[in-house]
């Protein structure tokens, strides 16, 4: 079954996809949908603006098993921030977060968050060029 989805959701991504010319905002949907009952619903929105980029993910199977994504990120005078959230249907949350700024010297410095699953995390610091 997990090779079904990942199948589905591959053949999913691909037909929906969206490149830099595309439109702003887009999105799609589609349900695969077979015997038994079985089948699944996906879908996706990505909004673009000048700035700023916001993407949601979702895959649903009939049996109520399923995960959603929201990833996005924004940069303004040489700062970008960003990230992106995964949950579960039964809650279980997890992601990464990440800052990285160009300083006015010419040098650069960042700052990345994961989280796990399970609620541990791990972070990473760093710095480049002229301090």
């Amino acid at each position: 079954m997990k090779t079904f989805l990942t199948i589905v959701a591959s053949t999913f991504l691909v037909a929906a996809g969206a490149s830099a010319a595309d439109a702003q905002a887009r999105g799609g949907h589609l349900s695969v949908q077979g015997s038994g009952g079985r089948g699944l619903n996906a879908s996706r929105s990505i909004n673009r603006q000048p700035g700023s980029v916001a993407a949601t993910r979702s895959i649903q199977t009939n049996g109520g098993r399923g995960a959603t994504t929201t990833r996005g990120g924004s940069w303004s005078n040489g700062v970008y921030s960003g990230g992106a959230t995964h949950t579960t249907n039964n809650g279980t949350t997890w992601g990464r977060s990440t800052t990285a700024t160009v300083n006015p010297n010419g040098g650069s410095s960042f700052n990345s968050t994961v989280t796990g699953p399970a609620g541990g995390s791990a972070t990473v610091s760093g710095s480049t060029g002229p301090q």
